[in-house]
């Protein structure tokens, strides 16, 4: 999986990178059929914000948090993404179960017409 990462108002270091790619190797595990994740961090009135964007089978997920601290930003948006990225992955399992066809229920007046009262 390769993953994008770029800052706004942030030099993005190698220490930054390394904590990234520990981060989100999980993911990758856990999601072979990722190919690319796209992470920018923006530093705006002294927040960190953390915007994660990526393709999974043929849905845009994305996931942002704010923080502070870089670190922790980065670590609630992981957390965001691997939620939405179960979800979805839930979703298309759920679509590979047969649904139970759907009857109407007979109605009273029919039932009653049926039966010989007398």
């Amino acid at each position: 999986m390769k993953i994008n990462l770029s800052g706004h108002h942030v030099d993005v270091t190698d220490t930054v990178k390394d904590h990234v790619n520990e981060k989100f190797t999980k993911i990758a595990s856990h999601f072979p059929t990722l190919i690319s994740i796209d992470i920018i961090i923006s530093k705006e009135h002294g927040e960190f914000e953390v915007e994660i964007t990526t393709n999974y089978e043929g849905s845009r997920i994305a996931a942002k948090a704010s923080d502070p601290v870089m670190y922790p930003a980065l670590t609630q948006a992981g957390k965001k993404l691997d939620a939405a990225l179960k979800h979805r992955k839930g979703q298309l399992k759920a679509d590979l179960h047969q649904k139970p066809e759907v009857t109407a229920p007979e109605i009273a007046y029919e039932k009653v017409q049926e039966m010989e009262l007398k």
